[in-house]
C-alpha cells in the first residue's frame, strides 16, 4: 500500500503540473520578446536573436557548442589545483577528465570516479552543474526544432539554436531548479561549501564525512535528467536523498519536463490530442516495465531474499522495494542515470527490465527533449510502415514521409544499437581487459558489460557496479559511445526537421490514418517494442534472461 501511495502521489503531482508547465514551455519557445538578461547574452556572443536558421546552421550550433563544452570542461578538471575549494584533490587524471567531459556535455553523466575524493566544489559547481543546465537545454532545443518542422510549412527555418538554448536555461530550468533546491534543503538535503565534518567513531577513532553543495546540484541533476551524483552513492546517499519525501520530490523532478513536453508538442502543432496520445504510449510502457520490476524484486527467490521478505540487497531500507523499483524505472526511462539503489543487486528479471527500458530508446517518457524527439522519430517509422501496409503514401501530421524522412528516422533509431552492440561485442573479445575489470562471470558478467554500453550509448549514466571501467580502453570506448549515441541521433533529427519544414501540409482525406486514437497508439507502442525486441533479444537472452531462468 505504501508503494501504491507513492505512485499515486507522483501521478497526481505530474497531472497538476502537466498543463501549466506544458503551456509555459510552448509560450517560451514561441514568444517574440526577449528578456533583458537574454539580450545581454546575445550581445556578448554576437547573436542576432531575430534571425532564424536552416537545419544545417542549427546543427552546426549544436555541434560547435557541444565540442566547446567538452574542451572547457576538460580544462577545468585539469586545472583543479588552481581553483578555490579544491581541497588539495589535485588535477583530474587525463583519462577520467576526457571521459567526464564527454559524459556531462552529452547529458550522460556517467561517472568513472569517486566524486567526493576526486572533484572539488569549484569543478562540481563551475563545470559539472553548468553542463547539467546547458546539456538539458540542448535536448529541449532539438525537440522544439523537430516540432517546428511538423508545425511550419513551405520554408527552411527551424528557429535559432542560441535563442532556444538561452530561453531553455533562463526561463525553464533555472527557476524550477532554484525553487526545487530550496525544497530539497528543507527536506534535509545537504548544502555546504565545507570539505567535510570531522567525527569520532564509536571505537574512538576519527574520520571525516565529506560535505558538498548537494541540494543545488541535486535539483538540476534530476530536473535536467542528468544523473551525476555529487557523492559516489548518488541518490542512495543520505546527504543527497535522506528520506521518502525527498525521494518523491526527486522522482517528480526527473519526470515532470519529459511528461509536460508532450503537452507542449500538442500546443505547438495545434492539436493537444496529439500530445496526449504520445503521453499515453509513454505511460503504458512505463507502467508495464515498472510492474515487472516491482514484482520481480518483491518475489525474488533465494535464501537471503526469502528471509528478508524481498530482494533487499543493495536497497535502502528507507525506500524499500517500491521506492527502489519506481526510482530505477524512472531513471532508466528518462536517461537520468541517478540511482537510489544498487542496480547490480537487482534480480535477473529486475535488472533485465532496467536494461530493456533503456533499449527501448528511453522514450517512456525519455530524457529532457530527447524523449519527445525519440518518440516522434518512432512515430514517423510507425506511420511509414502503416502506409506501406495499406498501399498509401505515408504521412504524419500532414507531412509526407518519403525516402529522405525515413532515412533520417532510421539513422536516428539505429545509431544507438549500432554503437551499443559494437562496443559490447568488442569488449567481450578482450579477455585481458575483462579479467581486470569484471568481478562476475557467466550471464551476470555479460549483463554488467552490456549494461555499461547500453547506459553510455543511451546517454543514461547508471551502471551495474560489478564492472570497473577505469582502464584507458573503457574510458575511451565508453566516451566514444556517449558521443556518437548523442550527436548522431541529434543530427539525424535535425535533418528530418529540415526536410519536414520545407513541405506543404497535405490535406486530410478519408484515407488518412487518424493519429489521435487507440489504433495509432497501439501501432506506435508496438513499434517501440518491436524495434527493441528485434535488435536486443539475442543479447538479453545470453545475459539477464539466462540469469532469471537460472
Amino acid at each position: 500500500m505504501t508503494g501504491l501511495l507513492q505512485v499515486g502521489l507522483l501521478v497526481v503531482a505530474l497531472a497538476a503540473a502537466y498543463k501549466p508547465l506544458g503551456d509555459h514551455m510552448a509560450s517560451v519557445y514561441t514568444s517574440t520578446g526577449h528578456w533583458r538578461v537574454e539580450r545581454a547574452i546575445y550581445r556578448v556572443v554576437r547573436v542576432d536573436p531575430g534571425s532564424e536558421q536552416r537545419w544545417t546552421t542549427y546543427a552546426a550550433g549544436v555541434l560547435g557548442f557541444s565540442f566547446a563544452g567538452i574542451v572547457l570542461l576538460y580544462l577545468i578538471q585539469r586545472v583543479q589545483p588552481l581553483l578555490p575549494f579544491g581541497f588539495g584533490r589535485g588535477a583530474v587524471e587525463p583519462g577520467i577528465a576526457f571521459n567526464t567531459a564527454i559524459s556531462f556535455v552529452t547529458n550522460t553523466n556517467w561517472q568513472s570516479y569517486v566524486p567526493e575524493a576526486v572533484m572539488g566544489h569549484s569543478v562540481q559547481m563551475l563545470g559539472l552543474t553548468t553542463q547539467n543546465f546547458v546539456s538539458a537545454a540542448v535536448g529541449m532545443s532539438v525537440a522544439v526544432a523537430l516540432v517546428r518542422g511538423f508545425a511550419r510549412t513551405g520554408g527552411d527555418r527551424l528557429g535559432n539554436f542560441w535563442v532556444d538554448l538561452t530561453r531553455g536555461v533562463i526561463r525553464i530550468l533555472l527557476p524550477i531548479a532554484a525553487v526545487s533546491a530550496v525544497v530539497l534543503i528543507a527536506g534535509g538535503v545537504v548544502q555546504s561549501l565545507a570539505a567535510g565534518v570531522d567525527v569520532t567513531n564509536p571505537d574512538g577513532s576519527s574520520s571525516t564525512i565529506p560535505l558538498a553543495p548537494a541540494a543545488s546540484q541535486e535539483a538540476i541533476k534530476e530536473l535536467g535528467t542528468n544523473g551525476g551524483g555529487i557523492f559516489n552513492a548518488n541518490s542512495a546517499h543520505p546527504f543527497e536523498n535522506p528520506n521518502a519525501f525527498t525521494n518523491l520530490v526527486e522522482l517528480f523532478l526527473l519526470l515532470v519536463i519529459p511528461v509536460s513536453l508532450t503537452r507542449t508538442f500538442g500546443v505547438l502543432v495545434g492539436d493537444r490530442r496529439q500530445g496526449r496520445v504520445l503521453l499515453g504510449v509513454m505511460t503504458a510502457i512505463f507502467a508495464a516495465v515498472l510492474t515487472v520490476t516491482w514484482l520481480a524484486e518483491a518475489n525474488a527467490g533465494g535464501t537471503a531474499a526469502t528471509a528478508a521478505g524481498a530482494a533487499m540487497e543493495g536497497k535502502e531500507q528507507r525506500f524499500g522495494i517500491a521506492g527502489s523499483a519506481l526510482f530505477s524505472i524512472a531513471t532508466t526511462g528518462t536517461s537520468t542515470g541517478a540511482v537510489n539503489s544498487m542496480h547490480d543487486s537487482f534480480s535477473g528479471l529486475g535488472g533485465g527490465a532496467q536494461l530493456l527500458n533503456m533499449m527501448f530508446g528511453e522514450v517512456a517518457p525519455g530524457g529532457v527533449g530527447s524523449g519527445l524527439y525519440g518518440m516522434l522519430v518512432l512515430a514517423v517509422v510507425a506511420m511509414f510502415v502503416s502506409g506501406l501496409l495499406v498501399g498509401r503514401t505515408p504521412e504524419y501530421l500532414g507531412k509526407k514521409l518519403g525516402r529522405r524522412e525515413v532515412t533520417c528516422a532510421a539513422v536516428a533509431i539505429l545509431a544507438m544499437p549500432t554503437v551499443l552492440l559494437l562496443g559490447t561485442g568488442i569488449a567481450l573479445t578482450m579477455p585481458a581487459e575483462l579479467d581486470r575489470a569484471l568481478n562476475n562471470s557467466g550471464p551476470h558478467g555479460l549483463s554488467e558489460v552490456l549494461y555499461a554500453y547500453t547506459s553510455a550509448s543511451n546517454n543514461n549514466g547508471s551502471a551495474f557496479a560489478g564492472l570497473t571501467v577505469t582502464s584507458p580502453w573503457f574510458q575511451s570506448s565508453l566516451g566514444l559511445c556517449m558521443l556518437l549515441g548523442r550527436l548522431v541521433p541529434i543530427l539525424a533529427v535535425l535533418c528530418l526537421a529540415g526536410s519536414l519544414v520545407a513541405q506543404p501540409k497535405v490535406p486530410r482525406t478519408a484515407g488518412t490514418l487518424p493519429t489521435t486514437g487507440p489504433l495509432f497508439a497501439s501501432m506506435l507502442g508496438g513499434t517501440v517494442v518491436l524495434v527493441a525486441a528485434l535488435t536486443f533479444i539475442p543479447a538479453l537472452a545470453l545475459g539477464p534472461i539466462a540469469e532469471a531462468l537460472a
